[in-house]
């Protein structure tokens, strides 16, 4: 039993046995302090119910198919929870925009920040894909609410309410994203609140997977350790006399296939975290893994505290509740308890609420008719002998033009993974000559919403310096020996000023020679370095070329989205031609 516990017990006691012998109230032990904390995370932007199994449901621990989240219910669900509490407080573990669905992509994430500050957010801690777009992004447009691009079109929409968007009312915090090199935080690295005459201190963190992430990458930060920053902080707060401490840490684990169990089979990186962090610290709460458990681990001095995970998409809510010593202001940990809780449909959907998703799910119809350039004929993912596609050189065509309006790019060629060999396709859908079903298309017009579902996956275009010998083994890396024995092809579209030959006669890895390969008309070097423009997703390989390990001098461009519309602008565009790609004739 810890000392601060030890105590509360013995006053306790020694108060009843004054009671029993005729004593005064007023010599009796206070009662603790009721502290509720009530959690999500990487809600994604998910206000709409999803009808699908991944997105819209969760198994109890009997196997029962759950039907859960939304907006209007997590709602709902927060607004039971809280009834009869006099001391409680929602935040979010991270990742709360930055989505998928186009009713709050299209729309600059904007309508999450009306439903986390409608919901009563006090704070939320910096996921990866909070940094999706850029530090400036999050820090002055969502938490300040500063405009950006044409008003009402690229940002500062109007919300559900008839009001300008004006950023959140919670705060941005976490303890380990700084600028490259240095240690100070850019954010908050811990919130303090009140309760009574009590405080909590809740330490903010991110997955140190963020600064080089495929979608968050971001060459002007660092991460630095969870473990030893939220130590530091630990120390700090309870310098600053604040006993309870939580530690709210976007980065997570797996445990197991019941949401309120904690399996003995575990993985993920949340749990060296859970052993090592500083015995200062009361509870864990954690995200990343769109996982869910509900455990009670021992810290580093061996007693017990909560470490939990609500899943995502806003399928649960965690809720621990504290009690709080107001005389030590420790908690009393043993009387400390946790649970998530599935956000069911089958409460009554909080009104304002679907006020609000109605409105953004029809705005969205709105923004997606908004036309963003035309095309002169069809720009498809359909490939060639050679692997070229219309689509896929038109997306190479896009980073390179993004990549000579980028301070710092210039790039010299670009790439795209037009079949990957793992991982997602950036490839995702027709740009057709032919009008579409939308009232407000016409022949040859991209709408916003075509042209968003064409290419990208919310990736930047980075520009990164490689040697030509790199280049080279990327080419060759287009033709991959599987187990089996057979050839997978896996072709990478290259920009207009790149054109290369191939001898699909030669044995895997020797058929592309650096001769064969010109850039603005001059045959590669292996030993010169090259200045290439490419998703980060493929740089990194996270799509299956390792060509590209080790490049140097990254510089960050558009996201992909943007980047397409960018070019689109300047058009109207006409499908390159498939020349780019030249097979070798054997010899006569």
């Amino acid at each position: 039993m810890r000392p601060s516990v030890l105590r509360y017990a013995l006053a306790a006691g020694v108060a009843l046995a004054t009671v029993a012998a005729g004593g005064t109230a007023a010599t009796a032990t206070p009662r603790p302090v009721d502290v509720q904390l009530l959690s999500y995370t990487d809600f994604h932007g998910y206000i709409t119910p999803q009808s699908n199994a991944t997105d819209g449901t969760i198994k109890d621990a009997q196997g029962n198919t759950l039907v859960v989240g939304g907006a209007a219910y997590m709602s709902t669900h927060l607004k039971q929870l809280r009834e009869g509490k006099k001391n409680t407080i929602t935040f979010s573990s991270g990742d709360n925009f930055s989505g998928w669905p186009t009713e709050v992509s299209y729309h600059a994430d904007e309508p999450t920040i009306e439903f986390m500050n409608k919901i009563g957010t006090s704070f939320t801690t910096v996921g990866n894909h909070e940094l999706d777009r850029s530090l400036e992004f999050l820090r002055d447009h969502m938490g300040k609410g500063e405009c950006f691009g044409v008003t009402g079109e690229d940002s500062c929409f109007t919300d559900s309410d008839g009001q300008p968007f004006q950023g959140a009312n919670f705060t941005i915090s976490t303890a380990n994203i700084t600028r490259k090199g240095e240690t100070k935080p850019l954010f908050k690295p811990y919130v303090i609140r009140r309760f009574g005459n009590v405080r909590v201190g809740f330490i903010n963190l991110t997955t140190p997977t963020t600064v080089d992430g495929s979608t968050s990458y971001q060459p002007g930060l660092d991460n630095l350790s969870m473990v030893e920053t939220a130590n530091k902080y630990a120390a700090e707060l309870k310098r600053r006399g604040v006993k309870a401490i939580v530690a709210n840490v976007h980065e997570g684990g797996a445990s197991g296939s019941d949401f309120n169990g904690c399996s003995d089979t575990k993985a993920g990186p949340i749990w060296d975290f859970a052993k090592n962090a500083s015995a200062d610290i009361d509870a864990i709460v954690t995200g990343h893994w769109h996982w869910f458990f509900n455990c009670s681990l021992p810290d580093p001095a061996g007693n017990p505290r909560p470490v939990v995970e609500a899943a995502n998409h806003g399928r649960l809510i965690s809720e621990i509740n504290l009690k709080i010593d107001p005389r030590t202001h420790d908690v009393i940990r043993e009387a400390t308890t946790s649970a998530n809780h599935p956000v069911t449909r089958d409460v009554q959907a909080d009104p304002e609420m679907v006020k609000m998703v109605d409105y953004w799910n029809a705005k969205a119809k709105e923004t997606y008719a908004r036309p963003v350039g035309t095309v002169t004929g069809d720009l498809t993912r359909t490939r060639d002998a050679d692997g070229e596609s219309t689509l896929g050189n038109l997306a190479a065509d896009v980073e390179y033009a993004d990549s000579q309006r980028t301070p710092g790019g210039g790039a010299d060629l670009a790439m795209v993974a037009v079949a990957p060999s793992k991982g997602s396709n950036s490839l995702r859908g027709d740009l057709k000559f032919a009008k579409g079903a939308d009232p407000a298309d016409a022949d040859g017009k991209v709408l916003l919403g075509e042209a968003w579902a064409a290419w990208g996956y919310a990736n930047p275009v980075l520009t990164v310096s490689v040697k030509g010998s790199q280049i080279e083994q990327a080419l060759e890396q287009q033709w991959q020996l599987q187990a089996n024995g057979t050839v997978k092809f896996a072709p990478l579209a290259v920009s207009n000023n790149v054109r290369f030959s191939y001898d699909a006669a030669k044995p895997v890895g020797e058929r592309v020679l650096p001769e064969h390969v010109l850039i603005n008309g001059q045959p590669l070097d292996p030993a010169k370095s090259y200045r290439l423009a490419a998703l980060a997703y493929t740089l990194i390989g996270a799509d299956g070329y390792t060509a590209f390990a080790g490049y140097t001098d990254a510089v960050r461009g558009e996201r992909d989205y943007e980047a397409m519309r960018n070019y689109l602008r300047n058009g109207p565009v006409a499908p390159p031609a498939l020349d780019r790609a030249i097979a070798l004739q054997p010899a006569a």
